[in-house]
């Protein structure tokens, strides 16, 4: 990723001086909250910020000692015990809509979900139905789970939907003919970034068909995570000092979740530093046409629908 970096490496102390403070001066208490991969980096760092606010929290990871060691920080930290712990691999594709069916049987509402989770593998590997694993949990358990979610949502006040994507994806363009990276060379971050954009993609396309849910996307900047670590080990040594805090990171996620400006701006769109950014580059050659989006949501929805709860 480095050869782009200086294009969106922006500040956050710079980006902050124009923050206006009393947007993250509320409460959010009765309002639930579903945050994928909350047990670490940006997606602990949010249930952090969103439990102070008085928010119900619904951390959903993969591991379950991490997950209840997260939840009791966030507890003895914001003195909110609304905070439960369920546990799912997005990468298990059929489990995903399995989950959502038995939330939605369980919980009269949800007003948030973060997709925050997200896997980068070092080489190609595939799940128990045969689904490349980080297209399984980047792309298509994002999709079950909201696409589940969404009539739960709708009947919930102000329901809001935010993806947390990367920078990484400026550098790539929609692409629908190798959703399981089949062929050519794997490149783990590359794949990643691919994903990434198809988030973008996705986030678009769900605004427009569930016009009642205000969708968004949005770029944390480069945040020292584990993910980021484990799987740039090179880049994060180098780059250690300008990383930003996992609490940087997530501020806009938390901006999008709980303040009252972001549905004033029309839904579907990408942000770095709670302000609107376009998701391609100057002069991009990144642009896809509405038809390879329509197909991308089609093949999506034909998924889908293979693994869906019976």
């Amino acid at each position: 990723f480095s050869f782009h970096l200086p294009i969106i490496w922006s500040a956050f102390q710079t980006a902050s001086k124009r923050f206006v403070e009393k947007d993250l001066e509320v409460s959010v208490a009765g309002r639930a909250f579903m945050i994928t991969g909350a047990n670490s980096g940006i997606g602990k760092a949010a249930a952090m910020a969103i439990a102070k606010k008085g928010g119900t929290i619904h951390m959903v990871c993969r591991n379950k000692d991490k997950a209840e060691e997260a939840r009791a920080d966030i507890v003895k930290e914001t003195g909110n015990k609304e905070v439960y712990v369920h546990i799912l691999d997005l990468t298990e594709t059929r489990k995903v809509g399995e989950f959502a069916e038995a939330f939605k049987r369980k919980y009269k509402a949800l007003n948030v979900l973060i997709n925050n989770a997200g896997a980068i593998m070092s080489e190609r590997d595939v799940n128990a139905e045969g689904l490349e694993k980080s297209f399984a949990s980047n792309v298509l358990g994002v999709y079950i789970l909201t696409k589940s979610l969404i009539p739960l949502m709708e009947k919930s006040a102000d329901p809001r939907v935010i993806t947390v994507s990367s920078g990484g994806m400026l550098v790539q363009k929609l692409r629908t003919g190798n959703l399981q990276s089949e062929r050519g060379h794997y490149d783990g971050t590359m794949v990643y970034a691919q994903h990434k954009r198809q988030q973008v993609v996705m986030t678009e396309q769900l605004a427009k068909t569930h016009t009642n849910i205000h969708f968004s996307v949005m770029h944390p900047g480069w945040v020292d995570t584990p993910a980021v670590a484990n799987a740039m080990p090179d880049f994060h040594r180098s780059m250690k000092d300008s990383l930003r805090a996992p609490e940087q990171g997530a501020d806009t996620a938390v901006w999008l979740s709980v303040a009252e400006a972001p549905p004033t701006n029309p839904s579907g769109l990408f942000y770095q530093d709670r302000k609107v950014v376009s998701p391609h580059l100057p002069l991009a050659w990144t642009h896809s046409s509405p038809l390879e989006e329509q197909k991308f949501m089609s093949l999506l929805e034909d998924l889908a629908k293979t693994f869906q709860a019976n």
